[in-house]
C-alpha cells in the first residue's frame, strides 16, 4: 500500500510542477475522458435498475 501512496504523491509532485498551460492540456486529454468514460458506465450501470412502473390509480 506504501507503494501506490509513494507513486500518487511522484505524480501529483510531478503534475503541479508543470506550467499551467500543460496542466490544461492534460487535464483536458486525461482526466475530462476519463471522467466521461465513468459516467458513461454508471448511467449503463444504473440503467439496469431501472425499472419501468405503470400507473394504477384503477380509473379510465
Amino acid at each position: 500500500m506504501r507503494t501506490i501512496i509513494d507513486g500518487w504523491d511522484a505524480f501529483e509532485l510531478w503534475l503541479t510542477g508543470l506550467p499551467f498551460v500543460f496542466q490544461v492540456v492534460f487535464v483536458t486529454i486525461v482526466v475530462l475522458p476519463a471522467c466521461a468514460g465513468v459516467a458513461v458506465a454508471l448511467d449503463r450501470v444504473t440503467a439496469r435498475f431501472d425499472v419501468p412502473r405503470d400507473r394504477r390509480d384503477g380509473g379510465g
